[in-house]
């Protein structure tokens, strides 16, 4: 499989970090996942896919909503196994050993009949470590990490940082080579978020903590720029990597520094030009292998409500803004940025080009129009642009009672995707077919409907 693009956007003012002098502590070489279909083919979920974790970086994993990024992180932890290819742990395969890996998960994870203390020595006595030593290596993470004094109080008594402060301790008193977070920040008010960033940076940077790499999960753009050394951007369908940059910031990086900005900006956009030539060409399919063929465009998991407030706004400023700028005046997380843009450039209300986003003539109708206007012209570029809901009309339409059951549809989506991502696609295309009142949907029956003539119809 040829390499991702590699750097393309470090910034010049700092000298490039030297390569790592070190073998990598975890190599991935061809790793897949994918369901096998009862027809003998398959979903493909992650691509085939090489990637190597050195020691001393931090490495942050970007990427829309959806598209994989934990399921990767579950594979090179050793949580889960790949379909094919193999992860190595030092050189050897991690199917054969037990990797010294630590955890934190976004939603904290914690025992709510413990103590703090005891969740930060359930690990250690789950390895086996004698009471003394997890008592004292306990007590000093908890130091480490602000929680002295907190070692009595239960769960239910802390505020949702000093939880995670917790899954914190408990991933590191086990003193893991590789810390690997997956959205540890994303639960957290925006102040507290920011707070446990600076600390687990200073740990790391200080080294007061043993471990060796730490590979981040993130659907935030800015926070992967603050910490990270190395930031990997992943594309989907299936899910693959499409950039690798080598950030060359020093620390602290500042937000408002041009450099921190530049990098941000051309990161979103790898993300926001799904099929622009930042990838590298596809692997050769493999031979005796059948693939789902792409029928269907991936709908953008949005309501069609969102859309008003990013037209009216790109309206306002001339037509054309650059998307890192639309997400902080709306205050909008990339990863609920993107299907928005993504819905609007689906139905030809945006395009996007180099990170910026212009409004086109039928979008400035929709940002102008009324609440009847803005349904007419979603209603008809949602029959002319989007595949699955104009064959849900059509038959429909074809049907003399003018009904289908949901199945018929359903199973159509599950010989493409996974069935979660089917049913995920299905609820989508019944919002966007219920707000356009080209179908409603009797969920007790499971049946779908064709929408009555309404002043739809005579716009």
């Amino acid at each position: 499989m040829p390499e991702p693009i590699v750097n393309p956007a470090a910034p010049a003012a700092e000298s490039p970090p030297a390569p790592p002098n070190d073998a990598p502590i975890i190599r991935a070489r061809g790793v897949e996942k994918f369901f096998p279909q009862p027809d003998g083919g398959r979903v493909e979920i992650i691509a085939p896919s090489d990637l190597d974790i050195y020691p001393g970086q931090i490495v942050g994993l970007l990427g829309p909503s959806g598209c994989g990024k934990s399921t990767l992180l579950r594979i090179l932890a050793g949580l889960a196994p790949p379909s094919a290819g193999e992860v190595l742990w030092h050189d050897r395969p991690l199917d054969s050993q037990v990797p010294n890996v630590g955890i934190v998960f976004q939603s904290f994870a914690l025992f709510p009949w413990l103590t703090v203390l005891d969740n930060v020595e359930a690990p250690l006595e789950a390895r086996g470590i004698a009471a003394p030593e997890r008592r004292q290596r306990a007590e000093r993470i908890l130091d480490a990490v602000g929680l002295d004094g907190f070692e009595s109080a239960y769960p239910k008594e802390l505020s949702g940082g000093m939880k995670q402060r917790v899954g914190f301790a408990r991933a590191l008193v086990i003193e893991p080579e590789v810390l690997f977070m997956d959205e540890p920040f994303s639960a957290l008010d925006v102040l507290t978020a920011e707070t446990l960033r600076g600390e687990l940076l200073e740990l790391w940077l200080e080294h007061k903590i043993p471990t060796r790499s730490i590979f981040l999960v993130t659907h935030n753009i800015e926070e992967a720029v603050v910490l990270s050394d190395r930031i990997l951007v992943m594309g989907t369908h299936p899910a693959h990597i499409r950039a690798d940059f080598q950030v060359r910031l020093l620390h602290p990086r500042k937000r408002k520094d041009p450099a921190f900005l530049d990098l941000v900006d051309r990161i979103y956009q790898v993300l926001t030009q799904p099929t622009a030539d930042f990838a590298p060409p596809p692997a050769p399919a493999v031979a005796g292998l059948a693939h789902a063929v792409a029928r269907y465009p991936l709908l953008p998991g949005t309501r069609p409500g969102g859309l008003g407030a990013l037209l009216e706004l790109l309206a306002d400023r001339g037509g054309r803004e650059d998307l890192h700028a639309l997400a902080s005046a709306l205050s909008l997380d990339v990863d609920v940025l993107l299907p928005i843009v993504e819905t609007a450039e689906m139905l030809g209300f945006l395009t996007v080009n180099q990170g910026d986003g212009q409004i086109t003539p039928s979008g400035k109708a929709f940002a102008a129009g009324s609440i009847l206007q803005r349904k007419q012209l979603f209603r008809s570029a949602a029959l002319d642009r989007v595949l699955l809901l104009r064959q849900i009309e059509e038959a429909l339409r074809a049907k003399a009672d003018h009904t289908l059951p949901d199945d018929f549809f359903r199973d159509l989506l599950e010989e493409q995707f996974t069935p979660d991502v089917a049913n995920r696609q299905f609820e989508t295309a019944i919002q966007w077919g219920r707000y356009a009142e080209i179908f409603d949907y009797d969920a007790d029956r499971g049946r779908l409907v064709l929408t009555e003539p309404s002043a739809l119809d005579q716009e």
